[in-house]
């Protein structure tokens, strides 16, 4: 029960927050949306127009998942800076299921509210686009689990590095540049990045929705990368915010900012 209630609390504080900075989350869904048309509009008068719509249909759901790992994998570290910059991060450590599970919960509920916005995105995308992509919920949900697992871990390192350094804003929004590479480059082009996190599950979806390629071609050996890079990336991901959290303590600069 109490982790009914810990889940419940986070996410009625998101969608609060969601309310109350109505304006910034306007805001935010606009500034996603001129992105996509600068790059559709960029396809459409540059590209080629023999490949223009298939070119279309990865940008759609290249730049979604980008969105979806700006919003899984830096929200908690954005939530840290601005819990030490309120002084009330020590507060988090006062509670008694742990700061790891009050994390664990807000990133569950964080990611939750991203994947209803990144599914408005699509269907305002493909709207706009005038292309509407194949969406297979059932087939799609266990592949994005492993690949949103692997960026949980990921947003686990950064507010660890969060709790040490505490600035971290010039950080994040270098990472966001990251981001795109992994979720724009397809595994053809660099094969390497498989072991990255999330990049196996969002090159699986992206050849299911834009190339129609069956869930059942699939193979053993991607569904094994997908898993293993998914738990591995989240036991590491908890292991180095653990073990900064253990140094920011010896240090004496938990509740410093």
């Amino acid at each position: 029960m109490k982790w009914l209630h810990l889940f419940n609390a986070n996410f009625r504080r998101d969608w609060i927050n969601l309310k109350r900075y109505l304006p910034n989350t306007i805001t935010m869904i606009i500034t996603m949306y001129s992105i996509f048309l600068l790059m559709f509009f960029g396809i459409t008068v540059v590209g080629d127009p023999s490949t223009a719509e298939q070119n279309i249909q990865f940008v759609i759901v290249n730049y979604l998942f980008w969105y979806l790992a700006m919003e899984v994998m830096q929200g908690m570290g954005w939530s840290m800076a601005e819990e030490a910059r309120l002084g009330t991060l020590e507060q988090l450590y006062m509670s008694p299921l742990g700061v790891t599970n009050i994390l664990l919960g807000r990133i569950v509920s964080t990611t939750i509210y991203s994947l209803g916005l990144t599914g408005f995105l699509l269907y305002l995308s493909m709207w706009t686009a005038g292309t509407w992509l194949p969406l297979p919920i059932l087939e799609i949900l266990p592949i994005l689990l492993f690949a949103v697992l692997g960026m949980i871990g990921v947003s686990f390192m950064i507010a660890g590095l969060t709790i040490l350094i505490k600035q971290v804003q010039a950080f994040l929004q270098i990472l966001q540049f990251v981001f795109m590479a992994l979720t724009f480059v397809p595994l053809s082009v660099a094969p390497y990045l498989a072991v990255a996190p999330f990049v196996k599950g969002v090159d699986m979806i992206r050849e299911m929705m834009v190339l129609g390629v069956p869930f059942s071609s699939f193979t053993a050996e991607d569904f094994s990368i997908l898993i293993v890079t998914g738990f591995f990336y989240f036991a590491i991901g908890i292991g180095v915010f653990r073990y900064c959290e253990r140094m920011a303590m010896k240090k004496g600069v938990l509740g410093q900012y």
